[in-house]
């Protein structure tokens, strides 16, 4: 009797388990379809020709939730080749979808590639925008908002809802024309305006009185870092490329190139209209531009004062940036980089400086780290390591340190292991403003610091709640620190935020690589991969 209860007990057993693995379901997909175009488009009061999404410029946003997997089918019907980065975005196990050169085959025009992203462990806010090019200076570019499931509580109350800001630098003169400029060995300039959602002036934002929105703001321009504030209102800081922060109140906040925060804006004053602001800094004359934010009831127009920012105050900018701290109460979905989130008490295996400088070579102008201005060859450095392509990278090309020496051509890849934990310092000798990104891993900034930095700054460093992001701002002639845990496998690319300078040299490769083959630590080639270069004709 008691061994057929036992069967029957192991039966039921089997079957809830099959049952489980039989309703078990995939995490959601998304599925989205861009066609890109040139269009008219007239931001600064001139026609110039724009870089569409489905008509939109700039382009849709992407609304999605953690673990979703992401499908984007991008057909290209502009006259030259075409990709899309998605900034911030972690690929997991895949820098195949990384959209860079050194990873991806450009879209040929006419054609199409469909990208497949998961955002595994994330949430937050961040950007896409195209990565051949100049593209990025005629649009193209949109936002990208990653909600946590429903299961996650949230460090705040839930907002009333939510805006999504893309504030950048413009120029009137379309891409391929500030590309011929750098061609040429000029630089550009200072830009013609600061567009907000792709309006000079005007763009409204409204919401009702007594109740409390995310305004999601990211930088989308070429290389202008700005000061963001609402008159009236002050701003509590929640967010930064999907790191929950310790909940400080803000006037204003730095927003430099390629960086993106959420904060939430209470609205609490008297109903009207206020003035929204986005100035430039660092730079003379400073750029300004507004836009509004509406209370629902409201019948009178915004008037007064805009509200002060700061102007060239480096010190100020650099006393707000330490400031920010990561919540380490916060729930949030996110994966467990070397087992523990004590990053100030592992040893980092591996220390690179990384120098930035602007060089003159065969007499045009060019940027360089550590001495090499990094130059694409034609068949992406993925696709080369992935088909044993000789010929096309070394790890030898580009050293830890500056060396003494001229500046040359070269492709610069560092190699390194899975699973390294490692300290950068981003060294700024120039007398302008820097921001690096580092695709496919985030990292903590627990340095900021004026001159040189030498081994002794490790005793300021913040090694217990540095905030995690994507990109990190390098003051004139300063140095920044981070660490960064490479728990990412593949091709992986680091580049200056600064687009003209990327564009010109600023940027290199890191290996991310271990001798197992599984699909636990990196995907195959996706079977619709574009084969350029040597690859071409090889089958995936």
């Amino acid at each position: 009797m008691r061994g057929a209860m036992l069967i029957q007990l192991l039966v039921g057993a089997l079957a809830i388990l099959s049952y489980a693995s039989v309703v078990k379901a995939e995490d959601p997909y998304r599925y989205f379809n861009w066609v890109v175009t040139y269009g008219t488009i007239n931001p600064l009061g001139v026609p110039q020709q724009g870089i569409l999404i489905n008509g939109k410029f700039p382009g849709p946003r992407i609304d999605c939730v953690t673990n979703d997997n992401v499908i984007i089918n991008v057909v290209n019907k502009l006259d030259q080749p075409f990709l899309i980065t998605w900034n911030g975005i972690k690929n997991r196990k895949t820098s195949w979808q990384d959209g860079v050169l050194g990873t991806n085959c450009p879209i040929p025009p006419n054609t199409n590639f469909t990208y497949r992203l998961q955002v595994k462990d994330q949430f937050g806010t961040f950007t896409y925008f195209p990565s051949t090019l100049m593209h990025k200076a005629s649009g193209g570019f949109g936002g990208i908002s990653i909600y946590t499931r429903p299961k996650i509580p949230l460090p705040f109350a839930d907002p009333a809802g939510d805006f999504t800001f893309l504030i950048g630098d413009w120029y009137k003169a379309g891409h391929k024309a500030l590309q011929k400029t750098l061609d040429s060995g000029r630089n550009l300039g200072l830009p013609d305006g600061i567009l907000i959602n792709g309006k000079a002036r005007g763009a409204k934002f409204t919401g009702d009185p007594g109740k409390t929105y995310m305004f999601r703001i990211s930088n989308v321009g070429l290389s202008t870092s700005f000061n963001f504030r609402i008159q009236g209102h002050k701003m509590r800081l929640v967010e930064i490329e999907g790191t929950h922060t310790v909940q400080e109140t803000y006037e204003s906040l730095d927003i430099h190139a390629g960086q993106s925060v959420a904060v939430l804006v209470k609205l609490n004053q008297r109903p009207k209209d206020y003035f929204i602001v986005a100035s430039s800094r660092f730079t003379t004359p400073v750029l300004t531009t507004t836009g509004y934010l509406h209370y629902s009831n409201s019948k009178v127009k915004a008037s007064g004062a805009l509200p002060i920012g700061p102007t060239y105050h480096v010190h100020w900018s650099l006393k707000q940036a330490r400031s920010f701290r990561w919540n380490l109460t916060a729930s949030a979905a996110r994966p467990n980089p070397q087992g523990t989130y004590h990053y100030g008490n592992i040893k980092p295996v591996r220390t690179l400086i990384l120098a930035n400088s602007e060089v003159k070579i065969n007499g045009k102008l060019r940027y360089a780290v550590n001495g090499i201005s990094y130059k694409n060859p034609k068949t992406p450095l993925k696709v080369a390591d992935y088909f044993n392509i000789p010929g096309v990278f070394n790890l030898y090309t580009i050293k830890d340190r500056p060396t003494p020496g001229p500046a040359r051509l070269g492709t610069s890849v560092i190699g390194t292991a899975l699973h390294d934990y490692v300290e950068i310092i981003f060294q700024n000798n120039e007398n302008t403003i820097q921001t690096w990104h580092t695709a496919g891993n985030d990292f903590w900034v627990v340095g900021l610091g004026p001159k040189k930095w030498t081994a002794a700054q490790r005793k300021y460093y913040n090694l217990v709640d540095a905030t995690t992001r994507y990109t990190v701002q390098v003051y004139p002639n300063s140095w920044s620190a981070i660490y960064i845990p490479l728990d990412n496998k593949g091709m992986w690319n680091f580049r200056s935020a600064n687009w003209p300078r990327r564009y010109l040299g600023q940027e290199l490769y890191v290996r991310v690589w271990n001798d197992e083959k599984s699909l636990f630590t990196e995907y195959d080639i996706p079977q619709n991969a574009i084969l350029c270069g040597k690859a071409k004709g090889r089958h995936t």
